[in-house]
């Protein structure tokens, strides 16, 4: 059981006051009676609410895959950028979270949930979950670049990243690599290749574990996960 106006809250439907207000005004229904005590206890499982006439349902957590775009930041809130929660449209929790950064200017999978276990066990260094990502990068990538992220690059943290493999898809002025990782460093990708004297120019993450990101998703839209998706990654 949870209280009505928490109820309301968790989805978003306004503030913990606004929903109060609305509930003391009628604007509430609960199995279609009309209730004003914002206190009262609900079934969240079995109960139908519906503000306004218009049905809420109530989901205890949710899992969105989302091909971030480039100039979003990786975040709940930020007073001088615009966040990737505020590419969602519609019902949703209030307290979803993207599970890890990209940065800024990075496109790519990106997993939105509230469920924090999840999120650790995919961003914990203990675990080793891979993260696939695809770069352009400004100068030639070789061979010696492969074997230097296999053994770990000094970026200026107290250790060594982990072990990297780097697959070399094209190579030149301009070259197109993969590379999988096991971190979330700071910046990670670019500065691994700034080390080796080389800019990453064009960055999209592929993958994180079992997901993989949709082709179909264009950058900014999102989708929730498929009961094969959710299975696989728990």
């Amino acid at each position: 059981m949870i209280r009505l106006d928490k109820y309301l809250a968790d989805m978003d439907m306004g503030t913990r006051s606004e929903i109060k207000k609305a509930i003391r005004q009628g604007m509430v229904k609960v199995d279609d009676v009309t209730v004003k005590k914002p206190e009262l206890k609900v079934d969240a499982d079995t109960q139908k609410i519906a503000v306004n006439g218009k049905e809420v349902v109530y989901r205890r957590m949710e899992y969105y895959m989302m091909n971030k775009p480039a100039g979003v930041v990786s975040a709940t809130k930020d007073p001088k950028e615009k966040t990737v929660l505020g590419l969602f449209k519609g019902q949703r929790r209030k307290d979803l979270f993207p599970v890890g950064r990209l940065d800024k200017d990075t496109v790519g999978l990106l997993l939105v949930t509230n469920d924090g276990e999840l999120s650790h066990r995919l961003l914990a260094p203990g675990k080793h979950v891979d993260k696939i990502y695809y770069a352009k990068i400004d100068g030639e990538v070789n061979s010696e670049d492969a074997d230097a992220f296999a053994q770990g690059i000094d970026i200026g943290d107290e250790k060594l990243t982990l072990p990297a493999r780097l697959e070399i898809l094209t190579s030149g002025k301009e070259s197109e690599i993969r590379l999988t990782i096991q971190e979330g460093r700071f910046h990670q990708v670019k500065r691994m290749f700034e080390a080796r004297g080389k800019k990453v120019i064009y960055l999209r993450r592929e993958s994180m574990g079992t997901l993989v990101l949709d082709p179909q998703l264009r950058e900014g839209e999102y989708r929730p996960l498929t009961e094969e998706e959710l299975k696989k990654l728990c």
